[in-house]
């Protein structure tokens, strides 16, 4: 399997390598998910976010109440106005996550080889002895010898801001530790991760269905992140939750895999989530460091066959802090790309970060670099390979269309498409140029009222590697004949060439239903 992942073009050019990056509209194919807080609340820091390049914002609910998210959203609703760009929002879980509570926030420190008592009584102040949990059942779930990770926004590898313990002793409801690295630990709230232990938790909490009824509800989330995703059935349970809320039957489901369980049964996770994220975070402590890179390739193999989005987490950490990356981090940032991720999460780096718009910059110029030297027909045949015949209709002409692209090295596929399900496909084959999908709005009714579809669709192709949406105008929605498509096309065409992707005399593919069929037809634009 790990053959399907050689796929850096050869020979590069030295000669290219000291070529400057070049800006663009679209500065990479590979998408920016960014997650938003106090560093990048603001409207003008949005603005410049989006600029720079997140198509999608993060809400991370393991932290901050409904209105401090509200409120930065209604900002991200200002920028995306402002600056005439799509974001999509989403709504990211806290699940079954342990937490140590520090009320009184003072720094904790803790010395390597002293003791230190978890429990579960929080009524006890935190201290260098004793750190109250979230969680009673820790001592029925560990035993001696076991490993547990502390830290503040979860271990960023520096051993000076988490702490690895090993379980010493349990008594009654508390576990007693040795400490085995000197740490000090700030903040109101530390996440805790017992090392390949399974915490009888539900992935869906009772918080987390509080805030998709309330703030997910009322904003009409795009996608829901599951954070600590163990078995398809919680998908499952997920996605019947949503069904009852509102409109968010329409919310793509992204399974966050971030321990073994979730490993163990990532292939019927896979099958029922919209798309994967590879929690790094988490995943890099139930499993060896030496072993994390093979499940990443091995899972965004299995997804690029799928034809699912996944998203790496976890890559510019020291961004959090400097404005440069470490030189393993930026090779990390294109391997993952080389690998065919669709997109890379920014956590604490956009959160609470000093550069937020420095690290969207820079991720997204480090993923074009890769981007152009990504071996696409080796991806491409692999994966016509892999799907073998009889393919169904509709992905035998998605393939053809990225075929004709490459073989008449066109600047643009544009796709017409209502579900997204067509630009999908066709990203699925990865051509090297952007696909510019053209959604047509739907006119639905529930016999209460009439309403448009299209722009959750939209939305949600902006998680998918080299697709950007469009929203075609819903007066056209009722129409479908040769003149409507035509003017449409056009509409899309301008739209390219305002993002300086389309130039005099570049070649176009055009995929779109023609009645009952599909059809791919080339274009070549006049001078």
């Amino acid at each position: 399997m790990l053959s399907a992942h050689l796929l850096l073009e050869e020979p590069i050019r030295m000669v290219s390598i000291l070529e400057p990056s070049k800006s663009t509209f679209f500065p990479a194919l590979t998408k920016i998910v960014g997650t938003l807080g106090p560093k990048s609340q603001s409207i003008e820091v949005i603005e410049a976010c989006l600029k720079a390049g997140m198509s999608v914002a993060r809400f991370d609910f393991s932290w901050g109440n409904n209105e401090y998210h509200q409120e930065t959203l209604e900002n991200l609703k200002k920028a995306v106005k402002n600056v005439k760009k799509l974001c999509a929002v989403m709504l990211d879980t806290v699940g079954p996550e342990l937490q140590v509570v520090n009320k009184n926030e003072i720094a904790i420190e803790l010395e390597a080889d002293a003791f230190v008592t978890l429990t579960p009584d929080l009524n006890k102040e935190a201290s260098s002895q004793v750190l109250p949990i979230n969680f009673g059942g820790l001592a029925q779930a560990v035993k001696q010898g076991d490993t547990i990770f502390l830290g503040h926004y979860l271990f960023t590898g520096s051993e000076t801001t988490s702490v690895w313990l090993e379980v010493s002793e349990i008594q009654g409801k508390d576990v007693v530790c040795l400490v085995k690295n000197s740490a000090t630990l700030t903040g109101s709230l530390f996440t805790m991760h017992v090392s390949q232990v399974r915490i009888d938790l539900p992935t869906l909490s009772d918080a987390d269905k509080h805030a998709i009824s309330t703030w997910g509800a009322q904003n009409s989330i795009d996608f829901l992140s599951l954070s600590y995703t163990r078995h398809a059935e919680d998908v499952r349970q997920a996605r019947a939750y949503l069904s009852k809320i509102g409109d968010l039957h329409q919310t793509h489901i992204y399974a966050k895999i971030e321990n073994i369980e979730g490993l163990q049964h990532f292939d019927e996770i896979l099958q029922e989530a919209d798309g994967i994220i590879l929690s790094r975070g988490n995943l890099g402590i139930d499993l060896p460091p030496e072993k994390v890179f093979l499940f990443q390739k091995a899972a965004v193999y299995k997804c690029n066959m799928a034809g699912k989005p996944s998203i790496i987490t976890r890559v510019v950490d020291s961004m959090t802090d400097n404005l440069r990356p470490t030189r393993a981090e930026a090779t990390d940032v294109a391997n993952a790309v080389l690998d065919g991720t669709d997109g890379i999460l920014l956590g604490a780096e956009t959160l609470r970060g000093l550069y937020p718009v420095e690290t969207i910059t820079t991720v997204g110029r480090i993923c074009a670099e890769a981007e152009k030297v990504y071996n696409q027909a080796v991806y491409f045949k692999k994966t016509v390979k892999y799907i073998r015949e009889p393919m169904t209709h509709l992905e035998s002409i998605a393939s053809s269309a990225v075929r004709a692209a490459i073989k008449v090295k066109a600047s643009v596929i544009v796709v017409f498409t209502s579900s997204g399900r067509a630009a999908r496909l066709i990203a699925k084959y990865r051509p090297s140029m952007p696909v510019l999908a053209v959604v047509i709005p739907r006119l639905t009714t529930n016999l209460l009222r009439w309403s448009f579809t299209g722009a959750f669709q939209a939305r949600q192709c902006l998680s998918v590697r080299g697709i950007f949406p469009m929203l075609a105008d819903p007066r056209h929605a009722a129409e479908s004949t040769s003149a409507t498509n035509e003017s449409i096309l056009k509409i899309a065409l301008d739209h390219g060439k305002a993002a300086g992707i389309i130039k005099p005399h570049d070649r176009i593919v055009v995929f779109q239903k023609v009645g009952d069929s599909s059809v791919v037809k080339i274009i070549e634009l006049e001078g």
